[in-house]
């Protein structure tokens, strides 16, 4: 509706009534905003990872790495919910003002090269859940005070350089259900307090300095599935007995820690999978009960164990490794521990029984091909009477544990030149239509404490667990490589291909990206007895998805309180204008109609010729917020960004400066003007925008330089 000149001054403050309660409505707590500009001061960001951290209010403008709530506190700001800055190269040191982001549930700074001390006021954060500083540099001792983090559920700081003991105040994180301490330099004994935490699923205490006792007292807690102490000094101390009763563990590994005294019947465990007490000094005989038929891997390798090799490890289904080598091992080599496994064609079995007194076997010598048998340092291979005890006496090469896998898919007979692999696309190895061309997403991942030692057979299981959850289908799941770590820990490079459809869509859409991002970046899989703890590494956005902003998971304020907003903005409104609106009405109805009919002729003709009206979040998004990385020049007119739309058309943006705005009437004759000119030397206008008091013009993208680049001769071939 257009009313006369003295009447705007009531229109506009009306207007701006409203604008500022909704604004305000939106905006980030201030308290909030200044942590987070604290944050970025004490960080160094070569790459400008952060770079629009200087503009806007955080959650309104996207902040990289900025998560908020989708709706306004009681308090009526947004909140900071997550601070994802996973893998940025970023160094510097974490600031204590962090304990401003006091809704916080999700604290991130994996894999940078952060250094200095954990500030000991991020325990004030009590709403966190998810605490990752793991991969970084940081040092100093753990402050007490994140005992304070009633809420915690994932603790990870493995990978730095922490030093001095685990606060006994940790006992105190009774929601806690992951650990992961392991590759520090923590020192002293482990509290006995952590037998309080009933949650905890698995305890990653390798790699450090920890000494003392083991507490027995660990054995009662309920839940406990892994407990992996390795390459600690635990001098002198035995394995408590009662760690035979631990009541849900599947993996328990005290690899190389100075532990003596005999080992501890573990027969009751009903579902362990995987036991390592190598490189210790152990004595007396192997217990001869049977252990739980979940069993994949036992590795009691330089001890100084005596005794026979017990009969009961002959009915084990699922043993991928026995290590027994380098004790004082005597009698015979039973050949039940292959005969009576039925193999699956991937399955494997490493017996390495070296260095022992063992002297004669029990049966025939004559194992299957898949199965590794290792005799060397035994009186059996110098005893001339057993045949073929020679092919076995001499180790050769790697074991086949040790080796990498990396996939191929040249088996694919399709043409190398259909599909552009230096655009980030390549065939789906495993798609049921063949020949299938997509981008896939890259995903770098490993698993930190799997129950295995031989990942073939699993392979298969593994897809389909990751495919379950993220709703693909198994074929879109393909494992490019994978390399067993220290630890050990395997390392494996993903990709998710597209489904295949009726459209053939060759990648896939921007929410399923970030849902699919969100799956893996929060730890939502489900836990696994077999695989275990896992960890993100990288989530690379290349080709295709290199315009997805993961920031935009945001959905701005909820609908409910939004509308009780505007509707009193409304109420207030109504109540300025409502006498004046109504005696104008009449008079200017007819000009209204007039006008309006004009406009939506203009436009409507637009669209006919086919020129498409833009949001301007729609080419904010497509130029990542107008950065200064996507100018490609300026004119009288204004600036001219390069951006990529949605269907990843790459298009020349014209936006235009505050001075050259023109009336709505004209920019719109003009776009209309523009519309009919077509010429092979002209490039095509493809839309426009003229929201949010902004005139764009979008055109065709020339990418080999402007006409004046040519006539001056420095685009010549």
């Amino acid at each position: 509706m257009v009313f006369p000149q003295r009447f705007y001054p009531h229109a506009l403050l009306v207007a701006c009534c409203c604008v500022l309660l909704l604004a305000d409505a939106q905006r980030t707590h201030p308290s909030e905003v200044s942590a987070l500009r604290s944050v970025k001061r004490s960080l160094i960001d070569p790459k400008d990872y952060l770079r629009n951290w200087n503009r806007g209010d955080p959650c309104r403008s996207n902040w990289t790495g900025v998560i908020c709530f989708n709706e306004i506190g009681t308090d009526d700001y947004l909140h900071v919910r997550e601070l994802l800055l996973m893998n940025m190269n970023l160094s510097g040191s974490l600031s204590p003002e962090l304990r401003k982001l006091a809704h916080l549930e999700i604290l991130d700074f994996m894999w940078n090269n952060i250094s200095g001390s954990i500030p000991n006021e991020i325990g004030q954060i009590s709403s966190l859940v998810l605490l990752l500083l793991n991969g970084n540099k940081l040092s100093g001792p753990l402050p007490s005070e994140l005992g304070y983090l009633s809420n915690l559920n994932r603790f990870q700081i493995d990978e730095n350089n922490i030093t001095g003991p685990i606060p006994k105040s940790f006992s105190n994180l009774k929601k806690v259900k992951h650990i992961h301490f392991n590759n520090n330099s923590l020192s002293g004994q482990i509290p006995v307090e952590l037998s309080n935490l009933t949650n905890i699923f698995h305890v990653l205490l390798d790699n450090n300095n920890l000494s003392g006792n083991l507490p027995p007292q660990l054995s009662a807690l309920p839940n406990l599935q892994i407990l992996q102490l390795d390459n600690n000094n635990f001098s002198g101390s035995d394995i408590p007995a009662s760690y035979g009763n631990f009541s849900s563990i599947l993996k328990l590994s005290l690899r190389n820690c100075s532990l003596k005294g005999t080992l501890p019947d573990f027969s009751k465990i009903r579902h362990l999978k995987y036991l390592d007490l190598s490189l210790n000094e152990l004595t007396g005989p192997i217990p001869s009960s049977n252990l739980s038929k979940d069993v994949t891997t036992i590795n009691l390798s330089n001890n100084i164990l005596n005794g026979s090799i017990p009969q009961s490890f002959s009915d084990l289904p699922l043993l991928q490794m026995l290590l027994l080598k380098n004790n004082m091992l005597s009698g015979s080599v039973p050949d039940s521990l292959w005969k009576n496994i039925s193999f699956p064609k991937k399955a494997r079995l490493l017996l390495d029984l070296r260095n022992n007194s063992l002297s004669h076997v029990q049966g025939d010598l004559t194992p299957p091909q898949n199965v590794t048998l290792r005799l060397d340092g035994n009186p059996i291979c110098t005893n001339g009477s057993i045949s073929n005890a020679n092919l076995f006496c001499e180790s050769k090469g790697k074991e086949w544990t040790s080796l990498p896998f990396n996939s191929t898919n040249s088996a694919l007979d399709c043409p190398p030149l259909a599909c552009p692999t230096p655009d980030f696309y390549e065939y789906s190895p495993a798609s049921p239509l063949r020949c299938f061309c997509a981008a896939p997403l890259r995903i770098g991942y490993r698993l930190k404490s799997p129950s295995f030692s031989y990942f073939p057979p699993y392979i298969d299981q593994f897809g389909e667990y990751v495919a379950d959850f993220l709703q693909m289908e198994p074929y879109q799941f393909w494992i490019d490589s994978y390399q067993w770590e220290k630890g050990p820990r395997l390392r494996m490079y993903l990709k998710l291909f597209p489904k295949v459809n009726e459209t053939y869509t060759r990648t896939f859409n921007k929410s399923e990206v970030l849902r699919i991002r969100g799956i893996f970046a929060s730890w939502r899989f489900p836990g696994s007895d077999l695989f275990g703890p896992y960890e993100l590494l990288n989530f690379t956005l290349q080709g295709p998805y290199s315009y997805v902003n993961f920031n935009s998971e945001r959905k701005g304020v909820g609908w409910g309180r939004l509308a009780a907003i505007t509707a009193g903005a409304v109420v207030t409104a109504v109540a300025i204008s409502a006498v004046v609106a109504a005696l104008l009405l009449r008079r200017y109805s007819k000009q209204e109609r007039e006008i309006s009919r004009r406009r939506s002729s203009s436009k409507a003709s637009l669209m006919n010729s086919g020129i498409r009206g833009f949001s301007f979040k729609e080419l904010a998004e497509a130029t990542d917020d107008f950065s200064s990385s996507t100018l490609v020049g300026r004119g009288g007119y204004g600036k001219v960004y390069r951006g990529v739309l949605s269907d990843k058309t790459v298009a020349a943006i014209k936006r235009a400066d505050e001075g050259s705005l023109q009336g709505e009437k004209e920019f719109l004759n003009e776009i209309e003007l523009l519309s009919r000119l077509h010429h092979r030397n002209l490039v095509s206008l493809i839309g426009y925008c003229d929201e949010e008091g902004e005139q764009m013009l979008v055109y065709e993208f020339m990418s080999n330089g402007t006409l004046r680049d040519w006539l001056s001769g420095r685009n010549s071939l």
